[in-house]
């Protein structure tokens, strides 16, 4: 098993959370939006905590590699943190155009963040830090269960 395998169902999930959010907030379904926005930003900083906590500081041990691919994904996921921050203010204050003006945005940078991980990154981890031992299942539900307990 390679080390990333669970991270691209992890997009996937994620990707469904989003339209889940999107859909109750476009049909001014607050109550659910609210909820399945928390959903989506708990599995979004988990997803990314355990890349930034896990994932790169092996592949960057064992390559010496810390200014090239996963300095670049330490940078989106800042920007993808400042448009869940937006969103949530949008949700929060009831705010349709406002989240969805910063979910477009988000949309758009998780598709391309997303590509790059699963097209180029993970496939240079995974020969870099061959087998499972760095348990990215257990960190992702470890991550998510802290993040929603908070």
């Amino acid at each position: 098993m390679d080390a990333t395998s669970p991270l691209p169902s992890h997009h996937k999930h994620c990707d469904d959370l989003f339209a889940d959010a999107e859909a109750a907030v476009n049909e001014r379904r607050w109550a659910d939006g609210k909820r399945n926005f928390l959903h989506l930003q708990a599995e979004m900083l988990a997803h990314f905590a355990t890349e930034e906590d896990v994932l790169f500081p092996a592949f960057e041990k064992v390559t010496g590699m810390t200014g090239g691919p996963t300095h670049m994904m330490r940078f989106e996921h800042t920007q993808m943190r400042a448009l869940l921050t937006e969103m949530a203010n949008g949700v929060d204050a009831g705010d349709a155009t406002a989240f969805s003006g910063s979910a477009e945005t988000l949309l758009v940078l998780m598709q391309q963040h997303n590509m790059k991980e699963e097209n180029i990154l993970y496939p240079m981890c995974d020969r870099a830090l061959p087998g499972n031992d760095l348990h990215i299942d257990e960190e992702l539900r470890a991550r998510v269960a802290s993040t929603c307990r908070d």
